[in-house]
């Protein structure tokens, strides 16, 4: 779509727990600008499935505590949201154990989410990746998707080895894609 980044969201279950986690699948090392629209397109796709989104921008260290290079981008996306006005919660950077916390959160009650974050936007494709295959691996996980944002169309991506239960995952995606 024009004015949008095409992008990849990947759902983690566990238990009564679902995560969305982006980009998993397109861009490898993500601007400041590129994140921020990531952020938004992720935001509106889970506020699509009926749920308000919780946004961190995820990182090792909490709210500039290491002021390493590495965030320069996070902290760069942010402040881009910052100055849009978005209508979704969202802060960073946080670490993962923060920001799906909400005791660890309450260390920090400047935190622009008011609970534990429901989608986890990574800094860089490496990390998004290894992410969700962690969670995948373990027992009881599942992932679905990615979901592909960003496109004028519904198009969805199967992985190499996808269980029958994976295709009808990604099919109910692409049907709720398309109703009017």
């Amino acid at each position: 779509k024009p004015g949008e980044i095409v992008c990849g969201m990947s759902i983690l279950v566990s238990g009564h727990q679902m995560l969305f986690v982006a980009d998993s699948t397109i861009n490898e090392d993500p601007t400041a600008e590129q994140l921020a629209d990531i952020t938004v397109q992720a935001a509106a796709k889970v506020r699509s499935f009926g749920l308000e989104p919780r946004v961190a921008l995820m990182s090792f260290s909490n709210f500039g505590s290491r002021g390493a290079a590495q965030t320069a981008n996070l902290r760069g996306a942010l402040e881009i949201l910052n100055a849009r006005g978005v209508d979704f919660e969202v802060d960073g950077e946080m670490s993962p154990d923060t920001a799906l916390d909400a005791e660890a959160l309450a260390y920090f009650p400047f935190a622009g989410i008011s609970g534990p974050a429901n989608v986890l936007i990574m800094p860089n494709l490496h990390t998004a990746n290894i992410s969700y295959k962690l969670v995948e691996a373990m027992d009881g996980a599942h992932v679905i998707g990615p979901i592909l944002l960003g496109l004028e169309k519904p198009v969805q991506i199967v992985r190499l080895g996808a269980t029958v239960n994976d295709l009808l995952n990604m099919a109910a995606l692409a049907a709720v894609d398309v109703r009017p």
